[in-house]
């Protein structure tokens, strides 16, 4: 059965999820997560793909990205995979494939989603009880939306930008919407999304989208 093709949009935000196969642990030290983020970099760059927030957590990953075009998020995954994989088989003395088939990705309408969505990756590691707070978990882009740390990976959206006049107003802006937590239904909507393959966001978007 052939499989069915991803929707993948020039210049429209993506949310994408990648898993172990079956669940494994796909980073192993504080090694592993930085050499995925270093390929991870070269390759946005290479295949003008913008970053805009991630998480890696242990089993799986998850980004929020606008390719420029139809091909370069796919282009992106894979070189990252063909680097990182036989790099850590290499490591840890091991074969055979380390994800889970192909990455899941959700086309974001960034009107109404986009702010929710970097809410929901960087608060990953709250709802997995790896962390009590996502400032503790080095391993996402909150740091550099809170203004703690820049982070070389990461695009800024205009939605971000849109939090304030300064990076200061942003930041507590940013903040302040990440301290009230994911509602129940935002995370169940975000999560049947990216899962299903399926764009989120209004009825007028995806009626755009049908168009497109």
């Amino acid at each position: 059965m052939a499989r069915q093709p991803r929707l993948v949009l020039p210049d429209q935000p993506h949310h994408i999820i990648q898993r172990g196969n079956d669940n494994q642990i796909i980073f192993r030290d504080d090694e592993d997560y930085r050499r995925f983020l270093d390929w991870l970099r070269e390759s946005a760059k290479f295949y003008h793909v913008a970053i805009h927030a991630y998480v890696l957590m242990p089993n799986h990953l998850h980004l929020l990205a606008t390719p420029s075009d139809e091909a370069g998020l796919a282009a992106m995954m894979q070189k990252v995979g063909r680097l990182y994989v036989p790099w850590f088989n290499n490591k840890y003395g091991r074969s055979g494939t380390l994800f889970q088939g192909r990455f899941r990705t959700s086309v974001i309408d960034p009107d109404a989603w986009f702010l929710a969505c970097i809410r929901y990756i960087e608060l990953n590691p709250v709802r997995g009880q790896l962390v009590t707070a996502p400032l503790d978990y080095p391993w996402s882009s909150y740091a550099h939306h809170a203004g703690v740390r820049p982070d070389p990976l990461i695009t800024d959206h205009v939605k971000y930008w849109a939090l304030g006049n300064t990076p200061f107003q942003r930041e507590a802006a940013y903040i302040e919407l990440v301290e009230q937590g994911v509602p129940a239904q935002e995370l169940d909507t975000i999560n049947t999304a990216v899962v299903k393959g399926a764009p989120l966001g209004s009825h007028a978007f995806k009626v755009e989208l049908e168009k497109t």
